[in-house]
């Protein structure tokens, strides 16, 4: 399994680093919108969803699982959205991202989650 928590590590730097980009890491915070092509204010909805969607992906394509992938999703947007609130510290946010992680790999050890 420790195998299993390397790997959905290593996703989670790929999908919140390279990724993620410039772009989204500043176009999904809902306090601080950012400029379109066309001038008009981004939907920091629409690029807080793109960037919790391409974790859920990771995990579901590391664990191979579409039930944990889902999860991933709905938990990193929440996670992300609270951070852009002020809620959370970065640290605080990756923190909680690491656990998030270690749970799916528990659920999967406890047959849990099914892969």
């Amino acid at each position: 399994m420790t195998d299993l928590l390397f790997w959905l590590i290593v996703g989670h730097c790929l999908a919140d680093y390279p990724l993620q980009g410039d772009f989204l890491a500043r176009a999904k915070n809902h306090k601080t919108p950012v400029l379109a092509a066309n001038g008009q204010p981004f939907p920091w909805q629409l690029a807080l969803a793109a960037h919790a969607l391409i974790h859920g992906g990771m995990v579901a394509l590391i664990t191979r699982s579409i039930a944990a992938g889902v999860t991933e999703t709905v938990l990193h947007l929440w996670c992300d959205y609270e951070t852009s609130d002020g809620r959370n510290s970065y640290w605080g946010d990756q923190c909680i991202h690491l656990v998030h992680k270690i749970v799916y790999v528990l659920l999967i050890a406890h047959g849990i989650i099914t892969t």
